[in-house]
């Protein structure tokens, strides 16, 4: 079972979508318990990092997902991705989940690039990733953002080039992954990233 966590800000239905095509049996859920027995979890996330840190602290939910995450395969999308790092300066600084070091902070793409990145960009490879085994270096996925994580490469799985090197699948070597883009909406490359994740 994959628990998807309602806390009030995430793009629940299209991730549910996704996971049902594949046949991976999830649940969206706000319960400590569901969340407590899933084997694998996914934190989707749209909006501001201050709020939907605040959602999850004043849900309960906040610990429940640190203590987890670290016990079984847990999945950040978009800006659940950005709250698995330490803190975050989106309209202030604002602490994080600090399940991966590093921060995030406004994209300063080179070459008048337009923020928010918004549309389709190819995945540059940085580390073996069991996420992407089987994808071929330069597929497509789908990003909407206007902030990124700033961390060392050893957590990065891949990047996506758009006026410099945007960490895009990340890591902290063990139970918790994050996508910056949108695997849900990536077509066949962000399916089989999902799938893969449902064998994790």
């Amino acid at each position: 079972m994959i628990a998807i966590i309602d806390y009030g800000a995430g793009n629940l239905f299209s991730v549910r979508n996704a996971l049902n095509y594949l046949g991976l049996e999830n649940i969206i859920t706000s319960d400590k318990e569901e969340i407590i027995k899933a084997k694998r979890l996914i934190l989707p996330g749209v909006g501001a990092f201050g709020d939907a840190m605040d959602k999850l602290n004043n849900s309960g939910l906040a610990e429940t997902v640190k203590a987890e995450a670290v016990k079984k395969p847990f999945l950040g999308i978009c800006l659940g991705m950005q709250l698995l790092f330490e803190k975050s300066c989106e309209f202030g600084e604002h602490e994080g989940l600090g399940l991966i070091k590093g921060s995030v902070k406004l994209m300063k793409p080179e070459g008048n690039l337009a923020v928010p990145q918004m549309g389709w960009n190819s995945l540059e490879y940085n580390k073996e990733c069991f996420l992407l085994n089987g994808i071929d270096e330069g597929q497509y996925v789908y990003f909407v953002h206007s902030y990124a994580a700033d961390c060392s490469g050893d957590y990065v799985y891949a990047y996506a080039d758009y006026g410099g090197k945007v960490p895009a699948l990340v890591g902290n070597g063990g139970t918790v992954y994050g996508a910056q883009f949108h695997p849900e909406k990536s077509g066949e490359a962000g399916l089989e990233i999902l799938r893969r994740f449902g064998e994790l």
